[in-house]
Parts: C-alpha cells; sequence; structure tokens
C-alpha cells in the first residue's frame, strides 16, 4: 500500500476562518438590509469591520502566503502569468497567484469602502443611520449613503468574477482552489521546491486580534 502523499499547510487557520466569515458575513449583511433589520445590520458591520482590520494586520505580521509584501506582482509577471493560463499552462503557487492577488486587493478595497461608508452613511428620514452618522453634516452622511450602495454593486461584481474564476480552474485547468481554503493544505508535489508550513504564531495572532477589538470598541463608543 503506497503511502500518503505528502502535504503542505498553505493557509494558516485564521486567514481561512477569515474567509469563511466573511462570505457569511456579506450574506448577512445583505439579507438584514434587505429585511429591514438595521439593528442586527449594525452589529454585523462592526463585525466585518474587526474582520478586516485583522486581516490588513495580518497581511503585514502574518505568514507569508498571508502577507501584502508578497501579493504584490509586476506587471511583467502579471502578464507572463496570464499568458501562461491562456495557454492552458498552469502550476499551483505556494499562496496566490499573481491573479488571485489582485483579486484580494479588489475585494478587500470594496469590503473597506463598504463598511467605511457604512459607519456614515444617513438614510433619507434620519432614523436608520450608520453608528457614526452623528458626526458628518445629513448631506455627507447622504453622499456616505449612495457610495455605500454602489460600492456593494461593485462587491457583487468581484464576487461573482471571484466565483466564475474558482469554477474555471477547477474545469479548465484541475485545480481545486476551495479545498485549501478548506483543509490548509496542498500537496507537496504541487509545488517545484520545498515549501515551509505558513503557520500562525500565537503572540501575532493576540496583536491582531487585539487592534480588531480596539477598532470595534472605538466605533462603538464613537456612536454612542
Amino acid at each position: 500500500m503506497a503511502p500518503p502523499a505528502a502535504r503542505v499547510l498553505v493557509w494558516d487557520w485564521t486567514v481561512r476562518l477569515f474567509h469563511w466569515l466573511l462570505v457569511l458575513g456579506i450574506v448577512a449583511m445583505w439579507w438584514t438590509a434587505e429585511q429591514g433589520m438595521m439593528d442586527w445590520h449594525r452589529r454585523l458591520g462592526l463585525i466585518l469591520l474587526g474582520l478586516i482590520v485583522y486581516r490588513l494586520v495580518w497581511g503585514l505580521i502574518g505568514p507569508a502566503t498571508a502577507r501584502f509584501s508578497r501579493m504584490l506582482a509586476r506587471p511583467t509577471t502579471l502578464a507572463a502569468y496570464l499568458r501562461d493560463l491562456a495557454g492552458r499552462r498552469h502550476r499551483p503557487h505556494f499562496g496566490h497567484n499573481p491573479a488571485g492577488s489582485l483579486s484580494v486587493f479588489a475585494m478587500l478595497a470594496a469590503l473597506a469602502t463598504q463598511i467605511t461608508t457604512g459607519l456614515f452613511a444617513v438614510d433619507v428620514d434620519g432614523l436608520e443611520s450608520g453608528p457614526l452618522a452623528t458626526l458628518v453634516s445629513f448631506e455627507t452622511g447622504r453622499l456616505f449613503a449612495d457610495i455605500h450602495e454602489t460600492s456593494f454593486n461593485v462587491l457583487l461584481v468581484l464576487v461573482a468574477l471571484h466565483v466564475a474564476a474558482i469554477a474555471a480552474y477547477l474545469f479548465l485547468l484541475r485545480d481545486n482552489l476551495v479545498r485549501p481554503m478548506v483543509t490548509g493544505h496542498r500537496p507537496e508535489a504541487n509545488f517545484a521546491a520545498p515549501q515551509p508550513p505558513s503557520r500562525a504564531p500565537w503572540p501575532r495572532i493576540l496583536a491582531a486580534t487585539a487592534i480588531a477589538l480596539a477598532a470595534i470598541y472605538a466605533v462603538a463608543t464613537l456612536g454612542g
């Protein structure tokens, strides 16, 4: 009986938890807004704020596959990668590939815009507003509300592109991107050279979590 194939940890557990909580959070935010459950919408907004702050901090102090500096690709690198994709030449990356990195940055920017504008947004009658709406004028709050609505549509487009890309990698390139985001692991044979596992040190987890909780507390306190 052949021994099981060696596997290496690509995504640490906090990145995976962030990813799936974000999926649930976006769906829940949409649902609560559609149903007029604005108290829950605001609570979920604060949770998403904490998640985004955690991810931004983790992009600076987390393991290699989580770091933004590693995800930045030169235009020539991106162009070469896209040419390889067009020619069905694909090898899994240890972490985000150049196209995936662009998707991550775009979605984080859209989410940050969505959450920030939601904090200051003012509705037409001024009753169902963001927790920091009292810090801006009515006109400014309405502007934030308009941007909040537009940025959600942009976010939906990015999500649709993300799902379409996952399907394309699975069916055209035979690369399942969902499984590693669940288990954290990929076969070691996927990579040309041995890679160190992307483990999450607890002191850094606690530091990023403390900053995220401080952001939530600050907004909740300012909002009264």
